[in-house]
């Protein structure tokens, strides 16, 4: 039986499906990337409610911006952050779930 978390088993998958690894729509001349919008948004709105409200956010980002990153460059390194994150809490809890026994 093939998971959500079995294809995903490597980070570098994760992240087109989360929606912070740009895919390459190019056509002709014309040099364009897409992002699943659905997913990018829900990161978004977890960096946003987190730069509000966390400091070390606040400092993680701070930092970017220092190295010469954009305010967008930096937030969208948080999300890649944030993702990287939920990926983590994802991989453990699936592994928590499958190695509980399950008693009958």
């Amino acid at each position: 039986m093939v998971t959500f978390l079995t294809y995903v088993s490597v980070p570098l998958r994760f992240k087109p499906l989360c929606g912070v690894s740009p895919v390459p729509v190019s056509s002709g001349k014309t040099n364009r990337h897409r992002l699943n919008r659905a997913a990018n948004s829900a990161l978004h709105i977890i960096a946003i409610g987190r730069l509000r409200t966390d400091t070390k956010t606040q400092e993680y980002v701070a930092k970017r911006v220092a190295e010469g990153h954009s305010k967008m460059e930096a937030l969208r390194c948080l999300k890649r952050y944030i993702s990287r994150e939920v990926y983590t809490l994802l991989r453990n809890q699936n592994r928590l779930i499958n190695s509980t026994q399950i008693t009958t």
